[in-house]
């Protein structure tokens, strides 16, 4: 009885993990469009990622987690300067510079999708319905983007770009993750990733801006949420759905 009861909570997590998901993440662009008018985007980065790689370290340790391998730990670099310092830092300068965050959501929540048409390429199996979805999906977002572009001109065609270069990392880092290192403890892999995407962020941002940061109430509580939620919470979800529908497969 006490094994049914800890398998049906297994299954009622799984189930709810990826509507949880998605609230999560989505806050991102919500938080990226608080900071703007208060600090540099990737200066906030760059103290976001110190900040995760922080917590994550200290967790690990007292934990005492498996560090990931040479190889794992390489693996985990490369993923996660693609899914983090890429991704992020194209999309938060792309709001900063006026793309609207409901937009920039839209174009880069084609991940998924993206994500199951060019799954064919490291052995997955792609059924029809995510085929339309892939289709009816990209449909969409060409005719809400494209005439947010036609309309705004020039303003919105370098944040459209950014947010398809943030689209590509992010979709690459996944299937990077996902084909060579998919199991590795949470709160180690991600001090390991966010340590990576610390050490590209913070030259950028030191080369491209100031460091501007105005430590008011709601870039404190911004930076906080962004370490604890998104990160601690929104990435270990995104990590353990892809780590689950490998292992059902």
């Amino acid at each position: 009885m006490v094994h049914r009861s800890a398998a049906n909570d297994s299954a009622l997590g799984r189930a709810l993990a990826p509507a949880a998901f998605i609230l999560i993440w989505a806050s991102g662009y919500v938080v990226a469009k608080v900071t703007a008018p208060y600090a540099e985007p990737l200066g906030f980065l760059a103290w976001r990622f110190a900040g995760t790689a922080t917590l994550m370290t200290v967790l690990a340790l007292l934990a005492r987690a498996a560090w990931p391998s040479g190889r794992d730990t390489l693996h985990l670099v490369v993923a996660g300067v693609l899914m983090h310092a890429c991704y992020l830092g194209c999309v938060w300068v792309a709001i900063s510079q006026g793309m609207p965050a409901g937009v920039a959501a839209l174009i880069v929540n084609l991940q998924p999708v993206l994500t199951a048409a060019l799954a064919v390429f490291v052995g997955e199996q792609v059924t029809r319905r995510q085929w339309l979805g892939v289709v009816a999906g990209f449909g969409g977002v060409v005719l809400v983007v494209g005439q947010k572009v036609a309309l705004a001109g020039p303003l919105l065609l370098g944040p459209t770009l950014l947010c398809l270069f943030g689209l590509a990392a992010m979709t690459a880092g996944t299937l990077y993750q996902k084909r060579f290192v998919p199991r590795f403890d949470l709160r180690a892999g991600q001090a390991v990733q966010a340590i990576a995407s610390f050490a590209l962020i913070w030259p950028a941002a030191a080369w491209l801006g100031s460091f501007r940061i105005d430590w008011n109430l709601p870039v404190i509580g911004a930076m906080l949420w962004s370490i604890v939620v998104l990160t601690g919470g929104g990435l270990s979800l995104m990590f353990l759905m892809l780590r689950d529908g490998r292992r059902r497969r």
